[in-house]
């Protein structure tokens, strides 16, 4: 019994808000970050359109298995299974299986690998990486001048692989099975980034490249793009799940963190890391109080405050322990008008949810402090 008492009430994100991008698989990360105590934030940055019936994915398959390309290369598993679906549904499924037979297979990563051989195929190598740079990196070593590349696309181009193919000699031949598209319903859309844009969020995630290019041209459409990166920038923590897709945030100087294996599972385990290491711990009236997204922890124990409540308490905690007036307290509540007294209300509130009234003392005709331990007063006195 007393194991069960000690073990606490909340996951490691609990108190969190986490944004969610991503069109595919968006249902298993939302588990994943709710299963840690994370409220979760989803609207899909793009659809992927399947192009079963395009004639660019026809053409590029025909051509290909009327002159054999040297080299194969798979980028992602489901973009693989959906070129031999199509080839299926044309009556070209087996034709296409037997020139793969022929050639040089190359497969980026475990999951390609798998999704090859479950069409009776062997891929010739597979980067331990999965990154398209060791790909490129082996094409360019064993040399590709004259040769013929045929690159398998996931509803992105891939430019810098591409071009050095071609600066490098190869006759490059690109095979787009799916399409990405703006979502039908910007709606959601817009909702993210007013949460990402008001603070909302602690975090933001993205699984591809063009999810993330997708919602900074929508920042830039509703003209709140600086806004957007300035929030990703100081309080919205973006989190992606490998190199590739950070790259369109990396162009505009935004620092990502990625987890060393680029999965949903270790970007989860890396949020859990991430997150309550950016939380405010301060020694309060006797508590150890961790302010966190839309909650707060008080002797480990989740309190979660209202929107206003958290405000105010923010406010507080950026002068630990020293008076801060009410005007000043007003200013920092959402949408306030000019009454004080609002401040009044937030602040009962605020102290009833940490259910600790004496970690907020009132200064009569000065204002509101956090009742810092006084073994703490000096070190922030100094900060």
């Amino acid at each position: 019994m007393d194991d069960e008492q000690q073990r606490p009430d909340h996951g490691p994100l609990s108190g969190f808000t986490v944004g969610v991008t991503a069109a595919r698989r968006a249902d298993e990360l939302g588990a994943l970050l709710q299963r840690r105590g994370a409220t979760v934030v989803h609207a899909p940055a793009l659809r992927i359109v399947p192009l079963a019936d395009d004639s660019e994915l026809l053409t590029a398959t025909k051509e290909l298995i009327d002159s054999a390309p040297d080299v194969v290369v798979a980028t992602t598993a489901i973009g693989f299974r959906g070129w031999v679906e199509a080839a299926d549904g044309w009556g070209l499924g087996e034709e296409l299986l037997t020139r793969l037979r022929s050639v040089e297979l190359l497969a980026r990563g475990p999951k390609v690998k798998g999704a090859v051989r479950a069409q009776g195929l062997t891929e010739e190598w597979s980067p331990s990486s999965e990154s398209m740079a060791e790909v490129l990196d082996r094409l360019l070593e064993e040399g590709v001048d004259g040769r013929r590349i045929a690159v398998q696309l996931h509803g992105e181009p891939l430019p810098g692989f591409v071009e050095s193919l071609r600066a490098a000699g190869a006759e490059v031949v690109l095979v787009p099975v799916y399409r990405w598209m703006p979502p039908e319903d910007i709606g959601p859309v817009d909702r993210l980034l007013d949460a990402a844009l008001t603070r909302g969020l602690d975090a933001l995630t993205f699984t591809s490249a063009p999810a993330a290019a997708s919602l900074l041209t929508r920042a830039e459409e509703r003209g709140v793009r600086a806004e957007f990166l300035a929030a990703l920038h100081h309080d919205v923590l973006p989190a992606c799940v490998g190199p590739v897709t950070a790259l369109p945030l990396q162009a505009l100087g935004i620092d990502t963190v990625q987890p060393e294996r680029f999965r949903l599972g270790p970007l989860v385990q890396l949020l859990c890391q991430e997150l309550p290491g950016r939380a405010r711990t301060l020694p309060v009236a006797g508590h150890q109080v961790e302010i966190r997204g839309h909650a707060v922890l008080v002797d480990g124990a989740l309190r979660p405050v209202p929107p206003a409540g958290m405000s105010l308490l923010r406010a507080l905690a950026r002068r630990p322990g020293w008076v801060v007036a009410r005007a000043e307290l007003l200013r920092a509540l959402p949408g306030s008008g000019r009454d004080e007294h609002a401040v009044e209300t937030a602040m009962a509130r605020l102290r009833t949810a940490l259910g600790a009234h004496k970690l907020i003392q009132t200064v009569v005709k000065r204002g509101y402090r956090l009742a810092l331990d006084p073994a703490a007063d000096a070190k922030y006195a100094d900060a």
